[in-house]
């Protein structure tokens, strides 16, 4: 039995401030059917290709990207907002449209070459996934593709990641 995804997400007005229409997952995350879909569809596109590690961003992405590393026999490494892990750590400041965040992996989450998979929830304007790409290169890592659980295409988040394959398993 095919599961539609696109059915398991809620969309919120006005959060987390007026004008974004936020995409919440939970109701997805609730349901072991379409939880079990999700994770199969992510992983899908990858099967064929060697992927050494998968990469989840803060903080929706780490709900997807273990299980996901586990169906492609990968590894699993988090990249968290500053702060947040507690070995020696690489970071890349980047601007948001209202400011400036800086995002952290460990030194040692990466070896030179490894292919990475990147994974997030949702693909927006696409800074943050930039951002991991190219926080990612500072340890030489060979980036294979980014996955996304839901691409805003409205938002052309994509056209940031020019030259890279991008996934996404539902496009609003």
């Amino acid at each position: 039995m095919a599961v539609r995804l696109a059915s398991f997400i809620r969309e919120v007005p006005d959060f987390p401030e007026a004008g974004v229409l936020f995409r919440d997952i939970t109701p997805l995350l609730g349901d072991a059917g379409a939880l079990r879909a999700a994770h199969d569809i992510l992983a899908e596109p990858w099967q064929e290709i060697d992927v050494d590690v998968v990469v989840a961003i803060e903080a929706r992405g780490f709900l997807l990207g273990p299980s996901v590393a586990e169906r492609l026999g990968a590894g699993f490494a988090p990249i968290r907002k500053a702060g947040k892990l507690p070995r020696d750590t690489v970071s890349y400041s980047y601007d948001l449209e209202y400011g400036a965040d800086t995002i952290e992996i460990h030194r040692d989450a990466i070896t030179d070459g490894q292919r990475v998979l990147v994974l997030d929830d949702v693909l927006a304007t696409g800074g943050t996934a930039a951002a991991a790409v190219a926080l990612l290169g500072l340890l030489d890592a060979s980036i294979v593709g980014l996955g996304f659980l839901i691409e805003l295409e409205a938002l052309r988040g994509r056209q940031r990641l020019d030259g890279h394959r991008v996934e996404a398993s539902v496009v609003c």
